[in-house]
Order: C-alpha cells, then sequence, then structure tokens
C-alpha cells in the first residue's frame, strides 16, 4: 500500500493498516493493550499521514507476511484464544481450590467445579465450531 502524504485516508487503507497491526500483535511485537491503542488510532485518522504514524516505530512487513497466504494463521481467532486461555486459567484455579478443600476435610467433596468449567466451557464451544459471533453461520447476499 502506498500512503502518500497529505491524502485523507479510505476506510480499505485503515482495514488495511489494523491487519499489519494484528500481525505485529501475533508476532509478539505489541501487547493487547497497545495494540488496542492504536487500533482507536487508526479508526479514528483521517490522513494517510496519520495511518503511517501508527506503524512508524514497527518493522515493515515482508509482502509475503503482510499477503495472508494462509501459512501462519490459525483457524481460531485471536480474541477465542484469550478467552479459551481465561476459561482454561479459571478452571485451573478451581480445580486447585477444590483439590485443597478435599485436602483438608480428608476425603473427596462434592465435585462444584463442574458448574464453573461445564457451561463456560459448552459456550465457548459452541461458539468456536459455528463460528456463532464472527457472522461466519449467516450466509451472505
Amino acid at each position: 500500500m502506498d500512503i502518500a502524504t497529505g491524502m485523507r485516508a479510505s476506510d480499505q487503507e485503515r482495514d488495511h493498516v489494523v491487519g499489519l497491526l494484528s500481525r505485529h500483535l501475533a508476532e509478539g511485537r505489541l501487547d493487547l493493550a497497545e495494540y488496542d491503542q492504536r487500533v482507536a488510532k487508526v479508526y479514528a485518522t483521517a490522513t494517510r499521514d496519520d495511518l503511517a504514524l501508527v506503524l512508524s516505530d514497527l518493522p515493515r512487513l515482508s509482502q509475503q507476511a503482510s499477503g495472508d497466504t494462509g501459512v501462519t494463521r490459525t483457524r481460531i481467532p485471536l480474541w477465542q484464544r484469550i478467552e479459551g486461555a481465561s476459561w482454561l486459567g479459571v478452571s485451573l484455579l478451581v480445580l486447585v481450590i477444590w483439590g485443597a478443600i478435599s485436602l483438608g476435610v480428608g476425603e473427596l467433596t462434592y465435585f462444584w467445579p463442574v458448574w464453573v468449567i461445564g457451561p463456560w466451557g459448552a459456550v465457548l464451544a459452541f461458539r468456536m465450531v459455528t463460528g456463532f459471533e464472527s457472522g461466519h453461520h449467516r450466509k451472505r447476499v
């Protein structure tokens, strides 16, 4: 994408810059908070100069890396991986708490973590399998 100075930026150019930022996030150059800040700046920009400033401190991606070849892309979007990691962390935490209580009592107690792990995991699995929130379940006209 050629970013000329003084020209107004189009929505397609903004989307392209957000795509580049997500590649930098996936490669570890940005953390999630900085990525969110930069995406907000991208959508608030009016000119191509401002778009160039958002990317100015990041290295230029190669054509292959920015060209969505499909080789390094995963099937699961970033936001679903974050939700899955949160679910896993909470699941491990409640299992440790249940295990500590069972050890303290001296016998296995009621397995209450199933009420935390089960429904949340079922919702995440449903959304991942069906693509419910991403709009992939709807037919485009």
